[in-house]
């Protein structure tokens, strides 16, 4: 697990498979909840976008304006190469805990397994509230941050509910993991069974 917050790890993982993967879901998994919390004309940052489908699949179902950021240059290389048909997806290679932009840029940050990929490294704690600082920063002030974790509840709210640091109010929804058979769907109350989504909403939306 902890090499999941290395740098090293992620560029010889991208170098030796460079193919499309997706942790935890598609885009099809969390659309409904994507749908609800962002909107189309949206400025979007795709916080650890990794070569993940989902930039790709919301682009096709009208969220136009995405910039793609991972601490991988080797996997950005890829994604510009791979995407350079279409010119309103933005790739950079950039740390999620040391954001290169201005204060209120973007409406939503979407970081899906991202925020459990940061936990997974060395200072992980002080690393993590580097990220929400971050991310509390370039949000405008109505925006939100939308995570896509396996982590429960009574673990990654200690992380995410600071009324001191983050201006911003936390939901929390579960979604299906995904299963390899259709007879096999899980129960929503099945902890093991679903992925968590937490909206942090800012200005008491």
């Amino acid at each position: 697990m902890a090499q999941y917050g290395k740098t090293s790890y992620w560029d010889e993982r991208y170098t030796k498979d460079p193919e499309p993967f997706d942790w935890y879901q598609r885009y099809s998994g969390v659309r409904d909840l994507i749908n609800q919390y962002v909107k189309r004309e949206d400025v979007i940052l795709m916080a650890g976008c990794g070569n993940s489908r989902l930039t790709e699949e919301m682009f096709e179902d009208g969220y136009t304006n995405v910039t793609n950021i991972d601490v991988s240059r080797v996997v950005i290389d890829q994604m510009i190469e791979r995407y350079k048909d279409k010119p309103t997806l933005q790739w950079q290679q950039m740390n999620v805990t040391a954001l290169d932009f201005p204060d209120e840029t973007f409406d939503v940050v979407v970081a899906k397994a991202t925020l459990d990929a940061v936990l997974c490294g060395e200072g992980s704690t002080a690393n993590v509230g580097k990220f929400c600082s971050e991310v509390s920063r370039v949000l405008k002030p109505t925006g939100c941050f939308f995570i896509v974790s396996y982590g429960v509840p009574d673990n990654r709210l200690n992380y995410l509910e600071k009324e001191d640091m983050y201006s911003w109010s936390v939901t929390v929804h579960t979604v299906p993991k995904p299963t390899v058979s259709a007879a096999a769907v899980p129960s929503a109350e099945d902890a093991n069974g679903v992925h968590y989504i937490y909206i942090c909403s800012k200005g008491g939306n």
